[in-house]
């Protein structure tokens, strides 16, 4: 909507006459006239207005509402000739009213304020539009409209792709895998904001949505892994080879030799809904990082009812903070092929096995909180051990399972499933209800990173570390899952500060559900340390040896366990979803 106030004549002249100073100092310049303001999004307006000739510039003001104060935007230098001016607000709030006016400068002179003009921001997805084709040019999605995916939508090599805050993605529910892939040489900059998070979600309204309803995100870098050869991004070529704009043609991630590879910055994004599987056993997660490099930059992310993997790490490494898995029907957090990122503030829930969409594929029978393996099948050529290992630094974790054996899969209901050689440092983290067990460590080639027969993890030399992890609710056999590799490892206790608590997984929380119930929204789950709870201390908060080198200044020690402060913000609550359909 667009309002402009004009003076009629003689008001004018009188406003004219009263500006005129008799005195030797300069006479007041004169208002402008013909100020527009046109909402062009949810958080932007344009506005415009006639300058005149000999006009110094112009002071443009904004007020919120009905406020009676105005605070200044910015100056504009005026033109030689008189022109139309004009100007784009951006970074406002969502469906908010403004108003505008315009002060002349000319010289040390000042008139009066402009008529005002007044523009409401859109509402967030006020307008729709669908994506058919790959996106081989550079392009921004705006919040004021919603867009549908219709097809396997590529990011080309060379192109960015800029997402604001607000913004809804739906994954079209009738064409089958719907995804976005952000190819090799291409970056997405998705950056949202705790009031107004990027949503991926189903297309189906709320109420009848279900597991693998699309596909997801996935993300491909030029980083190394460890398996050679041409490796292809799992839940891809089901269309063939032939790149075909739309179509779920074959994406590789092998071969990367760029560790510092920049696919771009991901900040308060929301996949949910996601994890069709295009054909069997070959299934999209809801985020996927294929080799993707130390450039990029993930921070507040949710997985929310994924059918697959909620986070799935393949090589590469990149810092990676403040992420939330919910219910989701695999892995929560999946690394392998040589991933060596640095992670911090980790939060799964798992209380359900949900019911996916017809055919999109089935819940996995072994779904673990982290699983975590060196290198397997084709392109290990050093078998487990080949080369770039496997060795992330996964710190302050909240590992929640479904608390009961017949939610857990014939495999699955293990906290942290650790094999297949691969490391990492697991530092201050709370594992709470898996049905099977806490840790399982399977593999000679893992246990030679951990020291062999040593017990207690020495952070100088070796290159897998469990330390200060509260166990609540797991199976009495805390470190050795009854089925599986006959190959199981052990851990000491006391050594390495890990705590096999007596007390139930609902009294270390300040807010967590009985087992096997649902929330009443995001906001009811809180992770924060119950009053007295044994969370609240007992943290590793000085890093040393091969810790402290790969941690760097990004992650450093906490003196509480899990990835919620005591007295600290509920950092994700606000932003993120709970929703079983």
């Amino acid at each position: 909507m667009i309002r402009s106030l004009r003076l009629v004549p003689a008001a004018l002249a009188l406003l004219i006459a009263a500006c005129s100073d008799s005195s030797t100092g300069p006479a007041a310049p004169q208002p402008i006239l013909g100020l527009q303001a046109t909402a062009t999004g949810s958080a932007s307006i344009r506005l415009s207005f006639n300058s005149r000739v000999g006009d110094g510039s112009y002071r443009v003001e904004r007020a919120e509402g009905t406020a009676t104060t105005f605070t200044s935007v910015t100056t504009l230098t005026a033109p030689a000739a008189a022109a139309t001016l004009t100007y784009d607000d951006v970074g406002l709030k969502v469906t908010t009213a403004y108003r505008y006016r315009v002060i002349t400068i000319k010289g040390s002179a000042e008139s009066i304020a402009s008529g005002e003009a007044n523009a409401t921001t859109l509402a967030f997805g006020s307008a729709t539009a669908e994506i058919n084709a790959d996106i081989t040019t550079s392009r921004t999605l705006f919040a004021d409209t919603a867009y549908t995916l219709k097809g396997f939508i590529h990011v080309a090599n060379g192109a960015t792709l800029t997402i604001q805050a607000g913004t809804t993605i739906r994954g079209d529910f009738n064409t089958l895998g719907s995804s976005l892939f952000i190819m090799r040489g291409a970056r997405i900059q998705a950056i949202g904001t705790a009031d107004a998070p990027i949503v991926f979600t189903s297309s189906r309204p709320a109420g009848q949505r279900a597991p693998g309803d699309w596909g997801g995100l996935v993300i491909v870098g030029n980083a190394p892994i460890n398996r050679s050869g041409v490796v292809e991004v799992e839940g891809t070529g089901t269309d063939g080879q032939t790149v075909v704009s739309g179509k779920n043609y074959q994406v590789l991630y092998s071969g990367g030799t760029v560790a510092t590879d920049n696919s771009g910055e991901l900040r308060y994004v929301r996949v949910e809904f996601a994890g069709f599987a295009p054909s069997l056993n070959n299934e999209l997660n809801s985020f996927t990082f294929a080799a993707v490099g130390s450039g990029t930059r993930v921070s507040y992310v949710e997985s929310m009812a994924g059918l697959d993997d909620s986070f799935e790490f393949f090589g590469g490494g990149f810092d990676f903070t403040n992420a939330v898995a919910y219910e989701g029907e695999d892995d929560q957090y999946d690394m392998s092929e040589g991933w060596n990122g640095r992670m911090q503030f980790l939060i799964s829930y798992k209380s359900a096995i949900l019911t996916p969409r017809t055919g999109a594929g089935s819940p996995a029978s072994d779904p673990q909180g982290i699983e975590n393996d060196g290198c397997n099948g084709s392109g290990c050529d050093q078998g487990f051990n080949t080369a770039p290992l496997t060795i992330p630094v996964v710190a302050n974790f909240t590992l929640i399972g479904p608390g009961d054996i017949a939610l857990s899969g014939s495999a699955g209901g293990v906290g942290m499933m650790l094999r297949r050689g691969t490391g990492g440092y697991y530092v201050n983290g709370v594992v709470a209800r898996w049905a099977r067990a806490g840790v399982s460590l399977r593999d000679t080639a893992t246990f030679q990173l951990r020291g062999g027969g040593v017990q207690v993890q020495d952070l100088a030399v070796h290159d897998l570390a469990l330390k200060n992890i509260v166990f609540s609710d797991v199976a009495g056999v805390i470190f050795q899952a009854p089925a599986g590799s006959t190959q199981q490892g052990s851990l000491d206790l006391a050594g390495n500060a890990l705590t096999n608590s007596s007390a139930a997984a609902a009294s270390l929380f300040a807010a967590i559900p009985a087992v096997g119930a649902a929330p009443a929204s995001a906001n009811a789950l809180d992770f924060t340390p119950a009053a007295g709870s044994a969370i609240a201390s007992g943290g590793l908060t000085t890093f040393t040896g091969k810790l402290a080198t790969k941690a760097g200044t990004f992650i450093t020690g906490t003196s509480y366990q899990g990835a919620a402060a005591p007295t600290g913000a509920k950092w994700w609550q606000g932003w993120t979803s709970y929703a079983r359909n």
